[in-house]
């Protein structure tokens, strides 16, 4: 498991609190548009049995938990740097184990420990939104077993209708550490083209993108960018 720095502050310490208080039981739906209403759902996946997969940003592991309940041959682990939700993840989902492994763990990091590790790797506007794109996609590509992929669904703009960005750069967003003092949290929100290009230097390959409009508009709407590529398979 790569290291967590303990200094930095959870930056995610109020976020999916609520559900701290709920019973652990799985969740009914698995979507991956902005809204969580429209759009393909876990099939995107592919069959699962026996197979290794991880959660990059996991958070209070819904998801992760919603494919070790409905898989029940597959080895889901659920990474994630944050300790609030890392612990609302044990709470909720820790009596899934060993089926589902809670890691908490910086996630390129974990994932440049585990290389040739899963057959699939994926995010529900997790960790590939949150993390440096030029750290994150080699280090996926090298956890992937030849053949793997990785699917991830991240913001087709800003949400409330600004455009996304031409470079790789992210916007700053402003939000509260745990003592209750000023911080910006990082995310990365790029054209289509931008993650294409990234995902192809990274070394993955079959790479294609699909637009899932939101359903209503609205300040708090956005388009959904749904990705995926794979890991070639050495000659």
């Amino acid at each position: 498991m790569g290291p967590v720095n303990p200094q930095a502050p959870d930056l995610w310490h109020r976020y999916g609190s609520a559900e701290a208080s709920t019973h652990g039981s799985a969740p009914v739906a698995f979507s991956w548009s902005w809204g969580q209403d429209c759009g393909p759902g876990p099939e995107l996946l592919g069959e699962l049995a026996g197979l290794r997969v991880a959660d990059l940003g996991a958070g209070a592991a819904q998801l992760a938990a919603y494919l070790a309940d409905r898989h029940p041959k597959a080895l889901v682990d659920a990474v994630d740097a944050s300790p609030a939700q890392h612990a609302r993840a044990v709470a909720l989902f820790g009596h899934l184990a060993p089926q589902l492994r809670l890691v908490h763990a910086d996630v390129t990091e974990h994932l440049t420990s585990r290389p040739a590790s899963y057959y699939v790797l994926y995010s529900v506007f997790g960790a590939v939104d949150f993390t440096d794109p030029r750290r994150l996609l080699p280090a996926a590509a090298a956890a992937l077993r030849p053949g793997g992929r990785l699917v991830f669904s991240t913001l087709g703009h800003y949400v409330g209708g600004a455009p996304a960005e031409h470079r790789v750069v992210p916007a700053d967003l402003p939000v509260r550490g745990p003592d209750g003092c000023p911080a910006v949290l990082r995310r990365w929100v790029l054209q289509e083209r931008v993650w294409v290009r990234l995902l192809e230097e990274a070394g993955l390959t079959t790479v294609s993108a699909v637009a899932l409009p939101a359903r209503y508009s609205g300040t708090r709407t956005a388009d959904t960018l749904l990705l995926q590529a794979r890991r070639p398979v050495s000659p």
